[in-house]
């Protein structure tokens, strides 16, 4: 028996959450709901979440005090973000159930080993190849062909730690601006739209995948996510097939997010999977306002050891729109939307690429 399938908390019970970001401020804010209280772990003096909990520890990730501390006044861990260092893993891990578990950080922080994975399980993704230099790197591009897509295999989101390479581009001097002798590099993909799941998956092997979203980026981030996708009923289902194989092939439990691009092919779209975030996702934020159970509570639920809820969407669509650097200074815009509610992330003053809150419209609601 795993540490994560003897979980069964109780109301009044304390889960520890590593990270103080907004999406370790909504979790900390539907356990509240839900009668768990939560404690926030972050080296960051400024974390959001520290403002909606009782109890925080403002600590680096490798003190080993504090971390054995933290792990004595919790009953199990989670985090909001995936590059957990493995050593503070480790160390909570031997004294608390570390849900969704260390093995599945080990596969979803390396790119590589994450294609690898998908891979194995006979789904498809773009063309991918090992880069260690900027030898590996030409024969890398020889195999794929440009333009492609360079990438750390460790650590970058929301565009950080990779390029796109094209044709009469300096393949030394694109190698040596990525900063890294470990990368991967990727064909480009032509893609229709892009999409993602986001899935719940309990210990007992119980899943549940919200309606399939779709995400218009800009500035490669997040800046608009829709639910449900403009893609037929049959490409939902096979997104969700998906989801539901990569959750229980890595018998993961908690909220995990699996990123797709629909491709076009003779015989209609198709999807490739792009990556995997094992945990909740910017692109699940609809679910706060235009689902019955939103992502941050099913994480809560399935860490917890309950019930996963049935997901069942609000409205005829809804639209999550992030509200980065200085679009927060229209929020009072937003406040007389109808159908519109506004999330405030409580962080300090904007800057370019921060992401300061969103807004989420159901429209129309569905009529009763």
């Amino acid at each position: 028996m795993t540490a994560s399938t003897r979980v069964k908390l109780k109301p009044g019970d304390t889960i520890g959450i590593l990270g103080g970001g907004q999406l370790g401020r909504m979790l900390a804010m539907a356990a509240a709901r839900l009668g768990l209280r939560c404690q926030v772990f972050s080296p960051d003096p400024d974390s959001p979440a520290f403002d909606v909990v009782q109890h925080a520890t403002c600590a680096e990730y490798a003190d080993v005090e504090a971390l054995e501390l933290f792990a004595n006044d919790v009953q199990v861990v989670t985090y909001e973000f995936e590059n957990v260092p493995a050593a503070t893993a480790m160390v909570l891990a031997a004294r608390r159930p570390v849900i969704p578990a260390q093995k599945i950080l080990e596969t979803t922080q390396d790119r590589l080993i994450e294609k690898d994975f998908v891979s194995k399980l006979g789904i498809g993704t773009a063309a991918y190849a090992d880069v260690t230099s900027v030898g590996a790197l030409r024969t890398a591009i020889a195999k794929i062909g440009l333009p492609a897509v360079i990438k750390t295999r460790r650590f970058g989101y929301d565009g950080k730690g990779q390029a796109i390479i094209r044709e009469g581009d300096d393949f030394e001097q694109v190698w040596e601006s990525l900063g890294t002798k470990s990368a991967i590099l990727e064909a480009f993909v032509p893609f229709e739209r892009e999409i993602s799941v986001i899935a719940a998956r309990s210990a007992t092997g119980e899943v549940e995948c919200f309606d399939v979203t779709e995400n218009e980026h800009r500035d490669h981030i997040l800046k608009f996510s829709r639910a449900p996708a403009a893609i037929s009923d049959a490409l939902a289902a096979e997104a969700r097939g998906i989801a539901e194989k990569i959750a229980t092939a890595l018998d993961y439990v908690g909220v995990l997010a699996v990123e797709l691009f629909v491709v076009p092919g003779k015989n209609g779209p198709t999807v490739l999977v792009n990556e995997i975030a094992p945990r909740v996702h910017n692109s699940g934020h609809w679910t706060l306002d235009g689902a019955s159970v939103s992502q941050f509570e099913q994480h809560i639920r399935a860490i917890a050891g309950w019930p996963l809820g049935k997901p069942v969407r609000h409205g005829e669509l809804v639209t999550m729109t992030n509200l980065i650097g200085d679009d927060i200074l229209s929020y009072g815009d937003w406040l007389s939307v109808p159908g519109a509610t506004v999330h405030l992330y409580g962080k300090g003053a904007p800057r370019p690429g921060r992401k300061m809150g969103h807004v989420t419209e159901v429209r129309p609601p569905i009529k009763s």
